[in-house]
């Protein structure tokens, strides 16, 4: 193992009780104030399920599957991270358990272990301890998140491992953080301690005593049960924080800090050297004052096909807010199922401000995005497709503009006689003839993933809004903007905004704003990008087009502010 000088001091976050009670936004909250007093942070999640990566489990299930630079398939978890921190994260900064066993797993058909019984112990437990070292080396703390709850079997491997390191390395480079529920019982109006006590009780019981507890409630923690807790758990009284339920996550670095978790964490892991006395958290009151005092708002209708579980959306949801804080602008989402739009028509999008029609897969409310795109198109109502919203804006455009009757993606329809939207090998062949996939075949079967860039062609509303020629952003998905139709589209008015570098895909498209206020797709994923404080420039643009088109395109443009 790495010798103790050298390793990067570590906070692992836990859980107990309950699940959903907040890990991720907790650990992303005090690492951004740890990033405010000048320390290189980065953070990590530690996942129990045995899938590889969240890419194969539907979004009912896992929700977002969130996509990193080096295009690694993601825990949402990470989208937190990124949101709060201005550290780039990657595929090393998510680890399943399914990743550690086939990594052993391969090492032993390798003969690495020389034909020795492979275990739990140690063989399990030291490559999460790899893993881990990888993720951490060369920032001055980082903080380690273990998914699901205190209890949970599947959750013991990641546990016993950083016991270890705790015990390899001693409390100055490791810290236990435990995040636990404080019930308030409305019957008797009392906060109950006993949970937090059992949870901790069952964390020392495995060999992991916490530093710091916070205490999620739906008020704050009085004095009485801090010192209670204090003293049931063998937790420094000061160190028992108060995680009250807020109205805006974005504030929780502010909660925290006032109760000086900061400087626990600091004081304890002995950062003092590196870290600034004070930390400047100036950037995220900010946000939370542009967030509790806006001067407009808008309604935004997202049409997609998971609408019944938003975590499949957290990060454009996020990305929205965002494009409305950076002009005081309040985002009212409206989700709409696409289906329905399929079932009952498109008179429920009367009225909205704008209309985002986001990622998927598979035909299930394909026709209803596709409806979508040509409300907004007929109406000129701004809109903003990204992924599957673009290519239902392109089949859209096929269909009713240049007439193409069957026009589709060959995802939904692999006889389509016009196949607009297809794989690359469905399209792109040496003689140049459309390419039909076989049922047996995988060409083409592997998505484009993770971040690349494309050049905005000059003039367009794309170049407008990005004020760049070249941009990158983040991909995941499999089918493309059939060129063979390029030109034909192009002469039914589609704009084709952006390609990539080497000009073989199309990136963008939208319309001219000479027929419609603000109408652009892309292929990729911006809302990976957004963060609170700086905002993405598609979503801000598309905000501001939603709030012009509310004012009756009276509003001033305000691009040039």
């Amino acid at each position: 193992m790495t010798p103790p000088s050298s390793v990067t001091p570590l906070v692992f976050v836990t859980g107990g009780v309950v699940s959903s009670l907040g890990k991720g936004i907790a650990a992303a909250s005090l690492a951004a104030i740890l990033e405010a007093r000048g320390l290189r942070v980065t953070m990590m999640k530690l996942d129990p399920y045995i899938n590889v990566d969240p890419g194969t489990m539907s979004p009912f299930q896992h929700g977002e599957v969130y996509v990193t630079d080096d295009g690694a398939e993601t825990d949402l978890d990470l989208g937190h991270y990124e949101r709060f921190l201005r550290t780039r994260l990657s595929g090393k900064n998510s680890i399943t358990t399914g990743k550690i066993y086939e990594s052993v797993i391969r090492k032993e058909r390798r003969g690495d272990y020389l034909g020795g019984t492979v275990q739990v112990i140690p063989h399990i437990t030291d490559e999460i301890k790899r893993c881990i070292d990888a993720a951490t080396e060369g920032y001055d703390v980082a903080l380690v998140e273990i998914g699901g709850t205190v209890g949970d079997i599947e959750s013991l491997p990641f546990l016993e491992a950083i016991r270890q390191i705790r015990t390899e390395r001693g409390p100055e480079k490791a810290l236990f953080m435990h995040l636990t529920l404080v019930p308030f019982i409305a019957a008797a109006g009392e906060l109950k301690t006993k949970p937090t006590q059992h949870s901790v009780k069952e964390l020392r019981s495995i060999g992991i005593q916490p530093d710091v507890l916070l205490c999620r409630s739906e008020q704050p923690l009085p004095d009485g049960e801090r010192r209670k807790i204090a003293l049931f758990t063998n937790v420094p009284e000061k160190a028992v924080i108060s995680a009250v339920d807020l109205d805006n996550i974005y504030k929780i670095p502010m909660w925290l800090h006032g109760q000086g978790l900061d400087q626990i964490v600091v004081e304890r892991l002995r950062l003092d050297a590196k870290a600034k006395p004070e930390a400047d958290l100036s950037e995220w009151n900010a946000v939370v004052d542009a967030a509790e005092h806006p001067v407009d708002d808008v309604t935004i209708a997202v049409v997609g096909k998971y609408i019944d579980h938003q975590d499949a959306y957290k990060s454009l949801a996020e990305a929205l807010k965002h494009g409305g804080l950076r002009q005081r602008t309040k985002v009212k989402l409206k989700w709409m199922e696409s289906q329905d739009i399929e079932r009952e028509g498109d008179k429920a999008l009367e009225g909205v401000d704008g209309i985002l029609v986001p990622g998927g897969f598979g035909d299930r409310g394909f026709e209803g995005k596709v409806l979508t795109a040509k409300f907004a198109r007929e109406h000129g109502i701004p809109y903003f497709g990204i992924c599957y919203g673009m290519q239902a804006a392109v089949v859209d455009v096929a269909r009713n503009v240049l007439g193409l009757d069957g026009a589709n993606s060959t995802e939904n329809d692999k006889q389509s006689p016009h196949p607009v939207i297809g794989l690359i090998t469905e399209w792109r062949t040496a003689s140049g003839e459309v390419e039909r996939r076989s049922e047996d075949s995988d060409l083409g079967g592997t998505m484009r993933l993770g971040l690349q860039e494309q050049r905005i062609k000059p003039g367009t509303l794309a170049h407008k809004v990005y004020g760049k020629d070249i941009v990158g952003e983040r991909h995941r998905h499999r089918y493309e903007f059939n060129n063979r139709y390029l030109n034909q589209l192009e002469n039914a008015g589609l704009v084709i905004s952006a390609k990539s570098l080497d000009e073989t895909l199309v990136e963008m498209v939208e319309l001219p704003q000479s027929q419609h206020p603000w109408f652009l797709a892309c292929q990729a994923h911006p809302e990976f990008l957004s963060t609170p404080r700086d905002g993405h420039p598609l979503f801000v643009g598309f905000v501001r087009a939603a709030r012009e088109h509310k004012a009756g395109g009276r509003l001033l443009k305000e691009a040039s502010a």
